[in-house]
């Protein structure tokens, strides 16, 4: 029986360091080739990214090369799916690498279990060999980093009916069904949509089978503004949408708030101040212990050190995003 055409979409913006790597691990899938078209949306990019697409092109004719003057992600999206001819849309990152059975588990769990969406867990890997990189890894998979984030993660080892999931492989159908990305939403996108998915009845499967090998920020400053941007966009969609966001999502900005609140109210009552002083001992004291438990589990002393530094960029960093996100949304209301 033949094999389902695909059509992967991969949106990217100035990535030329990571476009070429992530084009190899699709070529060689163990999926088809003759069943399969790669669609990388181009974002106006500034860098070689367009010309390296063009190169590869030329030398594998299922990638095709299409504009998107809007630059936005979800609307690199959309022209992807408006363009597509497979009847499965896999939405793939330029910022990763996929194990060599992606296509095919993704494809394959989709029709066993006669789901809408189907996703797989992130190994979070360092970009380049520093221990800086190596930390914001650390920090990004850390349960005090990710939360109970199940795709970060990758504890999960079963098949699990899930809210959300990285990228995703949809049924095309599925967009015809509820309709495409929302381009008001420069993040959040996927989050927004997977939950009018599940209202209208759709299956959401993330399978710890399907691996994909993400690279996060190479630096604190970078990972710092990323997470910064990241809080933004969890509470400014709500300007749009009703989004049902997790605890997860708004723990930063309670914890941002309490810090800045105790030590405002602090400055006139000793009991604030003796609670900014609390809130921040208890911060230190559970970085501390995961610093702590990194260093040990990777026999190298400079993680205890540099750890918490990390763990402040994500967590001040997306908290006072969020908080931002507030204030602008409270402005625009």
């Amino acid at each position: 029986m033949e094999k389902p055409l695909v059509s992967i979409v991969i949106p990217c913006r100035n990535e030329e360091k990571f476009i070429e790597k992530c084009l190899n691990s699709i070529f060689i899938q163990d999926y088809p080739k003759n069943r399969m078209e790669i669609l990388v949306v181009n974002g106006m990019s500034e860098d070689k990214t367009k010309q390296i697409v063009i190169n590869i092109s030329h030398k594998n004719p299922i990638v095709k090369l299409l504009e998107n003057p809007k630059k936005i992600t979800p609307a690199a999206f959309n022209i992807g799916i408006k363009k597509s001819k497979g009847s499965f849309i896999i939405i793939m990152g330029a910022h990763a690498n996929y194990k060599n059975n992606y296509i095919s588990k993704c494809i394959e769990t989709s029709i066993k279990y006669k789901a809408d969406n189907v996703g797989g867990i992130w190994k979070i890997m360092p970009a380049k060999n520093t221990i800086i990189n190596k930390s914001i890894v650390f920090a990004s998979s850390s349960i005090f980093g990710a939360g109970n984030a199940y795709y970060r993660r990758g504890y999960l080892k079963k098949i699990k009916e899930v809210d959300t999931v990285f990228g995703g492989c949809f049924k095309k159908d599925v967009f015809k069904k509820i309709g495409l990305f929302d381009e008001n939403l420069v993040r959040s996108q996927d989050m927004e949509l997977n939950i009018r998915l599940k209202k209208a009845g759709g299956k959401i499967l993330l399978n710890p089978e399907i691996v994909v090998y993400y690279y996060p920020k190479s630096t604190l400053k970078e990972f710092f503004k990323h997470n910064f941007t990241d809080g933004i966009w969890a509470i400014y969609p709500l300007k749009f949408v009703k989004i049902p966001l997790k605890l997860r999502h708004f723990t930063p900005l309670f914890f941002i708030l309490s810090v800045l609140l105790s030590a405002l109210l602090g400055s006139f009552y000793y009991l604030f101040f003796w609670l900014f002083l609390l809130i921040i001992a208890f911060y230190l004291l559970f970085s501390l212990c995961f610093s702590i438990n990194i260093a040990y589990s990777k026999k190298d002393l400079r993680y205890l050190f540099l750890m918490p530094i990390t763990f402040a960029c994500r967590h001040f960093g997306y908290g006072l995003g969020s908080l931002w996100g507030l204030i602008k949304l409270l402005i625009k209301k």
